[in-house]
């Protein structure tokens, strides 16, 4: 199989001969008034803030006495942290002076909702625990979570998808960048209740990742009771082949993206399999891996290459690393315009803080910014072989010393295949380093939340409350004979009870229930107009005033705009507007005087007599009777 195949390229068999395995783990806000463990409000960002607080972070033992790795590689970073504070949606609590509030209960019952459409075995009891993270997004240096329903399932073409776990738990803090030793982070997303969905690896092609988050996604909006709109919802993606290990994409924000996504770091996966099988020929192992380090500033003091050039004018330390055995393997393709050197280069980024790109040169490079003979230098200074390459790196002298051990680290690793991993996506579908996988050492008892236990009335009442699911609202619509587009709009919006509700009840048909309820509300909202606020109620009276008769089908998008502007009733505005039905009688009499005000129109086209007295007439009727009996209505007068 080539190295680097675009996507599309592979079939279904080509995935299955990988071992291509995939999960899903998906992030999803829930709508509630308050945040998950303090009153402060929830869902309201704001771009302005009040107060900045700087923390640096620490990792702390697990119960067993260890570190999670993650927490020590972020540790390595010495970042530290800013949050800027708005004083409408952030307490103490957040920033991890006082204890936590009692469970959010609203929050508790929509992700019960959710756990069930799911299939989900209830627990008996839920247990908050503490999940440490040390890149600062959460400023107490853990977020609280708790597991709240496991092995559930979700059908999918003719098998199942199994779900490992729904969890309920608090949103951390917005990025608002990350350079260098300092990141800052804005409060306002922090601690709002969401539910993280994990599904089991049942994922075999990357077009199936995209279709289960797609369908996951389906089933969480149709209780109408989760956030939308970007950052709302977040997927984590797994992804392993065979003979490999689970590496994890965070924080994939759009499905579409998923299929390109996985489909490369499958292939980043394989390629990783054999560029370990090639240094293993070598006799290469992590263990046996030969590296050397020197300081190179003073071989390359007449460099004209600009960024070591600055680097010896700031003072910084120039770093050489060499490793042994590795000719022509840096250069070894990954994924598109990527290779071992970007891996190098990203956990320098990452873990070093030398976020100025080029932040690392070698000896493999096509196009070299060092003389050769600069080459030779480095390679004297570290006692270099036939085989062996050399890696620059500069920076100031604690940064480049950690650069120095991670690309050694990140070398062995490469003797021994694929390294544990969360991985960040890029636009172009491929991804970098981004931490160490967290495992399970970063996982404590929290000793400040008391166990919640789950009655069987509470499950009883949940049950009593569930939607239908996206699967059973697909089915039901096609025999309603409503078309694909409307199916696709009318399955994930929240107020599809509202028109099932309208379809049992009134003498309406179903399509035009559907196109008032989900599609005229979408679009007349993008137009600016403020129909959200209307409640289910108003618009379902307005569907039976309509199906009595009380106006016409043109008048829905005038009716609604004012039943929002000024609260009032649909009877009120239908009244005030003068869009009270007319009879037949009306109907003709208008058409018969517009025809003899009109009657000096030239007869010798009559289709655009027709079109043009059609415009005169609905510029007076729209709304008050249906185009279709004006139409029928000026054809017999005009025969």
């Amino acid at each position: 199989m080539p190295r680097i195949v675009n996507y599309g390229e592979l079939k279904e068999r080509d995935y299955l001969e990988m071992g291509f395995m995939s999960g899903l783990e998906i992030h999803q806000q829930i709508r509630t008034e308050k945040k998950l463990f303090c009153r402060c409000p929830a869902g309201d960002y704001y771009e302005d803030y009040h107060a900045e607080v700087l923390r640096h972070m620490r990792p702390t033992l697990s119960e067993l006495g260890e570190y999670d790795g993650t927490a020590l590689m972020e540790f390595k970073t010495r970042k530290e942290i800013v949050y800027q504070l708005h004083r409408a949606n952030v307490c103490t609590y957040e920033m991890d002076d006082t204890p936590p509030f009692e469970l959010n209960q609203e929050a508790l019952d929509i992700a019960l909702e959710v756990a069930l459409l799911l299939n989900c075995n209830i627990v008996g009891e839920l247990h908050i625990s503490r999940k440490q993270y040390l890149d600062g997004s959460i400023p107490a240096g853990f977020q609280r979570t708790t597991i709240l329903g496991t092995d559930g399932w979700v059908p999918y073409k003719d098998r199942k998808i199994n779900i490992r776990q729904l969890g309920l738990e608090e949103d951390a803090c917005r990025q608002v960048s990350d350079r260098g030793h300092r990141r800052v982070y804005k409060t306002d997303r922090l601690s709002i209740p969401l539910i993280e969905t994990v599904t089991y690896p049942d994922m075999r092609a990357p077009w199936e990742v995209a279709e289960v988050a797609e369908l996951l996604r389906e089933l969480a909006r149709s209780t109408g009771k989760v956030r939308k709109g970007i950052g709302r919802a977040r997927q984590d993606v797994n992804v392993s082949v065979e003979g490999g290990t689970r590496v994890e994409i965070k924080g994939v924000h759009r499905i579409p993206y998923i299929p390109r996504l996985t489909h490369f770091e499958a292939l980043r996966q394989w390629n990783l399999l054999e560029l370990r099988d090639e240094l293993r020929k070598r006799g290469v192992t992590k263990e046996t891996l030969k590296s050397s380090v020197a300081k190179a500033a003073a071989v390359l003091k007449n460099t004209n290459f600009p960024p070591i050039r600055q680097a010896i004018d700031r003072g910084w330390r120039v770093m050489a690393v060499g490793l042994g055995e590795f000719k022509g393997l840096l250069t070894f393709p990954l994924q598109p315009a990527r290779d071992l050197a970007s891996e190098i280069s990203d956990r320098v980024r990452v873990i070093a803080c030398l976020d100025e790109l080029p932040n690392i040169i070698h000896s493999e490079m096509k196009d070299s910014p060092l003389s050769s003979s600069e080459w030779r230098e480095v390679s004297a200074i570290l006692g270099l072989k036939k085989n062996d390459v050399s890696v620059i790196v500069w920076g100031d002298d604690r940064d480049s010393e950690t650069a120095v051990g991670e690309i050694i680290i990140r070398a062995g690793e490469a003797a021994d295949g694929i390294p544990n991993e969360t991985r960040q996506a890029f636009p172009s579908g491929t991804n970098g380093f981004e931490r160490i996988l967290p495992g399970p050492d970063r996982m404590y008892p929290d000793t400040d939340m008391p166990p919640v236990p789950l009655a069987e009335e509470r499950i009883e009442r949940a049950k009593a409350r569930l939607p239908l699911t996206p699967w059973e609202r697909r089915e039901r619509y096609r025999k309603l004979g409503l078309s694909r587009e409307i199916i696709k709009d009318l399955v994930t919006d929240h107020r599809a009870g509202l028109f099932e509700k309208a379809v049992e009840s009134l003498p309406i048909k179903p399509s035009l229930a559907a196109v008032v309820v989900s599609q005229m509300m979408k679009h007349l909202q993008r137009k600016g107009f403020p129909v959200s606020r209307l409640a289910d109620g108003s618009l379902f009276d307005l569907l039976r005033l309509y199906s009595q008769g009380g106006f016409a089908r043109e008048a829905f998008p005038d009716v609604m705009k004012a039943m929002s502007a000024d609260g009032k009733s649909p009877q009120e505005v239908v009244q005030e507007l003068g869009l009270s039905q007319l009879d037949e009688e009306d109907v003709e009499e208008i058409v018969a005087g517009i025809l003899k005000v009109y009657s000096n129109l030239e007869p010798k086209d009559p289709v655009k007599k027709f079109r043009h007295l059609m415009g005169v007439l609905m510029a007076g009727l729209r709304g008050r009777t249906p185009g279709e009996k004006v139409a029928s209505t000026l054809r017999k007068a005009m025969a």
